[in-house]
């Protein structure tokens, strides 16, 4: 599994897979060993939050759907229930990691 391969998010609550479509790897391959990956959900927004600092703000495109890293909430979660990948964000992964990175260090 590579880093920034996107997935649908596998979570059994249609609510949740409403507002957070997709998941995105963070991890290195070279921890493939783990049975854990540390994934970031992508999320859909209604109205751009006013107060969302610039960093955490910057979207990403995924099959022409603008979508928001929501880098406060990454968790680990069990390899097994990804899938195959339906991508990959290694072309935008900047903005990955730029919001990660305001989570972080800060704003």
């Amino acid at each position: 599994m590579a880093a920034f391969d996107l997935h649908r998010n596998p979570s059994p609550s249609p609510t949740e897979r409403e507002g957070f479509p997709y998941i995105v790897v963070l991890q290195s391959a070279q921890l493939d060993f783990l049975p854990t990956r540390l994934v970031m959900p992508l999320q859909r927004l209604r109205a751009q939050s006013p107060g969302l600092p610039r960093r955490l703000a910057s979207p990403v495109v995924v099959e022409g759907e603008t979508l928001f890293p929501a880098a406060h909430q990454c968790a680990a979660m069990p390899a097994r229930l990804l899938r195959q990948p339906v991508g990959s964000l290694a072309e935008q992964q900047g903005i990955l990691r730029d919001a990660l990175d305001a989570v972080i260090s800060g704003l």
